[in-house]
């Protein structure tokens, strides 16, 4: 295997690890609409994504930059045609933090109303618009022989595309529903579950036409491995969570994200974005990777600093492992 193989699927692995982290908290970002019935129980919610939510983060900054390094054109390519929905992604990204850190600085109940809407919409954007984006890569893009993108923003709203929006804001909202009922304790606890159930089945629905579509249009035999990966273990998520198993409804949740998303990038390979105007103006590995010697020096650093992140970042769970309740929530002091 060449290098700019071994660095496409650390690339897919560091996207995986996003998606599997920050959807749980994309979810519950949502719902703080959907489930959340008081200021306590928001706090809640905010509560059990406030020691993580920075660093699930990390995993897009890394992946962002890991593309800059070893795909260069893949990135000018990427960031250039898809530039006003990355930019609204950033915005909302931004926006969201905020809203972490300044939600609890005034007592106004207005002021905190308005950070928890900011909240709500900049979860929901995102968790859709990662979906529209990762479905034109898979599907193909209109690049010139240049790999330049000539195609418009509305090309990039094409059916296959909404769609994937779709399934990855359903994904990440039953995700981050599980998840509420693993960390949680009480009446929240229980309408988490009863609402995963919901949102579960109409994900299980929208991925289901996804993921046969992609396996229709591009599939091969490893990417209908991961397809039924991912139905079978979203279908035992469901049943899990029914079961009152909320370790192992989380956990099945997100061998979904991952099977899923690994599933899209073997159907991407050895492209890294396809033209739809000409096969040959497509990206692929080969041609949108740098130097050997380039990679070589990226992976001896990736070797040495990929253990210390997983290790610092296991352990921040670790602490921060217990469920909490509304009982947990004390009053604020200003």
């Amino acid at each position: 295997m060449e290098l700019h193989d071994v660095w496409f699927v650390l690339i897919a692995v560091l996207w995986t690890g996003y998606f599997f982290l920050e959807g749980f908290d994309f979810g519950v970002g949502v719902l703080t609409r959907l489930l959340a019935r008081n200021r306590a129980e928001k706090r809640v919610l905010i509560n059990t994504i406030g020691p993580v939510w920075d660093g699930n983060e990390v995993w897009l900054l890394t992946a962002g930059g890991a593309t800059f390094a070893a795909f260069p054109e893949w990135y000018a390519t990427l960031f250039s045609g898809f530039y006003l929905p990355l930019l609204a992604i950033l915005i909302c990204l931004i926006v969201r933090g905020v809203a972490f850190e300044y939600r609890a600085k005034r007592p106004e109940e207005n002021w905190q109303r308005n950070w928890e809407t900011a909240i709500f919409w900049t979860s929901l954007l995102p968790a859709f618009l990662w979906g529209v984006a990762f479905g034109n890569i898979v599907r193909g893009v209109r690049l010139d022989a240049d790999f330049e993108y000539v195609g418009t923003v509305w090309d990039l709203l094409n059916p296959y595309a909404l769609l994937g929006g779709l399934v990855t804001l359903t994904l990440f909202t039953f995700h981050g529903t599980v998840f509420t009922a693993l960390k949680t304790v009480g009446d929240i606890r229980e309408r988490a579950r009863k609402l995963a159930l919901k949102v579960g089945l109409v994900a299980a629905v929208l991925a289901l036409v996804f993921l046969l579509w992609t396996q229709v249009e591009s599939g091969d035999g490893a990417s209908l491995a991961a397809f039924g990966v991912a139905i079978a273990s979203l279908v035992a998520a469901l049943g899990a969570n029914q079961a009152g198993r909320e370790g192992w409804a989380f956990t099945l949740s997100g061998v979904t994200i991952v099977a899923a998303v690994a599933m899209l990038f073997l159907t991407l390979f050895p492209n890294v974005m396809p033209s739809t105007l000409d096969p040959e103006w497509s990206l692929t590995v080969t041609n949108a990777s740098s130097s050997p010697y380039t990679l070589k020096i990226m992976t001896w650093l990736a070797v040495i600093a990929t253990p210390l992140v997983l290790l610092y970042q296991g352990w921040t769970y670790w602490v921060f492992r217990k469920r909490i309740g509304t009982q947990h929530i004390a009053d604020p002091v200003h």
